[in-house]
């Protein structure tokens, strides 16, 4: 129930507005009542935010499944991965608004969501590129997708100078078609 709340805050409002006041009073319940569930506001914070790696992740997959080339699944991961950024914006972002302190540890179920985006990237570039090192498949699945997230942020925060929101899946192409291009050269 407080992870629905909170998930309706932030889809509402964004992160910035979310509280356990605010949490505690949709529910119907005592602010008391929220922490005995759980240890502080981030801890709420990185569940519903794990909640939405997970959609994403479920998203990630269908579109990795498709049987074309790795290069073009690699695009399609890129296309589903804009797309959920615009159909859930608030939450996606809060993804990467959301600051952890320095004594909060996050829990091994948040970082496998993690992993597992970068892992999928991962696999679709060694096939694309068989003759890149695990360590560089790793480099590289954290730079594109670091470049695809950077591309979805900026438009999404409208600072990057385009015209419609719908080029950004050819922008995300062409940075996979030149990233995939270089890694091919250098071996």
């Amino acid at each position: 129930m407080a992870m629905d709340a909170a998930q309706f805050i932030i889809d509402a409002q964004g992160l910035q507005a979310l509280s356990a006041r605010k949490v505690a009073d949709r529910i119907g319940y005592a602010v008391g009542t929220l922490y005995r569930v759980f240890e502080h506001l981030d801890d709420l914070i990185i569940q519903v935010n794990t909640r939405t790696l997970v959609e994403l992740n479920a998203t990630l997959d269908r579109a990795a499944a498709d049987g074309q080339d790795a290069e073009r699944r690699v695009e399609a991961l890129t296309h589903a991965y804009i797309d959920f950024a615009i159909r859930h914006t608030p939450r996606w972002s809060a993804l990467y608004e959301h600051g952890i302190e320095a004594d909060i540890d996050l829990p091994d179920y948040y970082r496998e969501q993690i992993a597992g985006m970068y892992g999928r990237l991962e696999s679709l570039l060694k096939t694309a590129v068989p003759q890149c090192s695990p360590e560089e498949l790793a480099r590289a699945a954290r730079a594109l997708w670091g470049g695809v997230q950077g591309v979805c942020l900026l438009a999404l925060s409208e600072k990057l100078d385009i015209d419609q929101i719908e080029s950004l899946p050819e922008i995300a192409d062409s940075l996979v078609r030149t990233y995939v291009s270089g890694l091919r050269a250098r071996h």
